[in-house]
């Protein structure tokens, strides 16, 4: 497909056991493709990559698809699947989200992705997104502590676990994501004090009203105290890769990123006094996700205020590698 332009995010040497399993996840932002060997429950990454096609662009005005998102969609799925297919894949999960649960044209996009896939595409609940970013979390937890909160931003929604070990004790999805921020913003470039005030006086009317009575009781009881924030999804770990300067795409780093509070509010404001073209300067960043970085960041920040949290970690291992380990 000469349209695609994403080069792998990682790839691995091939494993002599286990099930090659691949996810290709059709997000409000961007098509993300995991292929991973599965055995008794753990999941080794054999191929990742993702391709922003922005399927929400000038989406919330109105809910309906726009015809240049859907096709950039649909042929970015197709050229996964082939991936899939050619590394051996048994099974293979077309699933979508945020944009694909609301859209009144969704089935636009239902009939473009499996004319290019040659299989079934599933929408999937917000619980199922929940469920399967958490599963996916803890595959690899090292040196957490009793109950945590997790919470997996996306381009439209954003879903917010807490849980103990491996078990999720309480989730909750919300309309609140890096692009439905950004397509209902007006911004100057840069966008400047005055235009984080507005972001950060509506994220945290927004928690206040919505998230924090909900999730809340859980983290107020003995038996749920939280120790820790764990982000998951493409924001967390493009401020990891800022943080670090790092050029490439590096699991062990980016997961071994830590952020507090009072530095990461600091680094909020630096992202939103910057013009677009210093942010798709900045080491890191790829340049296309330069805008809804902003609002990524931004969310991030709410919720380490919000649940006063001291520090916020981030994971490579989220909805995705769920996904691959459901049925096990």
């Amino acid at each position: 497909m000469e349209s695609f332009k994403g080069p792998p995010l990682a790839v691995n040497a091939p494993t002599d056991s286990g099930e090659i399993r691949a996810v290709i996840d059709v997000g409000t932002n961007s098509v993300k493709l995991l292929i991973a060997s599965v055995t008794s429950g753990r999941v080794v990454p054999l191929l990742e990559t993702a391709q922003q096609t922005r399927l929400g662009r000038n989406f919330y005005s109105d809910y309906l698809l726009k015809a240049e998102g859907i096709k950039a969609t649909a042929e970015t799925v197709g050229h996964f699947a082939s991936l899939a297919r050619e590394r051996g894949a048994i099974s293979l999960k077309v699933i979508a989200t945020s944009a694909a649960r609301e859209a009144k044209n969704v089935q636009d996009l239902i009939a473009a992705i499996e004319y290019a896939n040659g299989g079934e595409m599933i929408i999937i609940s917000a619980e199922t997104e929940a469920r399967w970013a958490y599963r996916g979390v803890v595959t690899h937890l090292p040196g957490v502590g009793d109950s945590f909160l997790i919470v997996d931003i996306g381009g439209g929604s954003t879903e917010f676990i807490i849980g103990r070990g491996v078990e999720p004790l309480r989730s909750a999805s919300f309309e609140l994501g890096s692009v439905r921020m950004l397509e209902n913003a007006l911004l100057d470039d840069p966008p400047g004090p005055e235009a984080l005030m507005r972001a950060r006086t509506e994220l945290r009317q927004f928690f206040a009203v919505n998230v924090l009575p909900v999730m809340l009781p859980a983290s107020k009881s003995g038996e749920s105290r939280l120790s820790g924030l764990i982000v998951t999804g493409g924001t967390g770990a493009i401020l990891a890769r800022i943080q670090a300067e790092m050029e490439d795409y590096n699991r062990d780093r980016i997961e071994a990123a830590r952020f507090d509070r009072q530095s990461f509010g600091e680094r909020v404001e630096q992202l939103w006094s910057m013009k677009l073209a210093q942010r798709q300067a900045l080491i890191g960043l790829p340049s296309e996700r330069a805008d809804v970085i902003l609002f990524g960041a931004a969310i991030c920040e709410a919720v380490l205020n919000a649940f006063e949290l001291p520090e916020m970690r981030v994971s490579t291992r989220g909805m995705r590698f769920g996904a691959v380990l459901d049925g096990d």
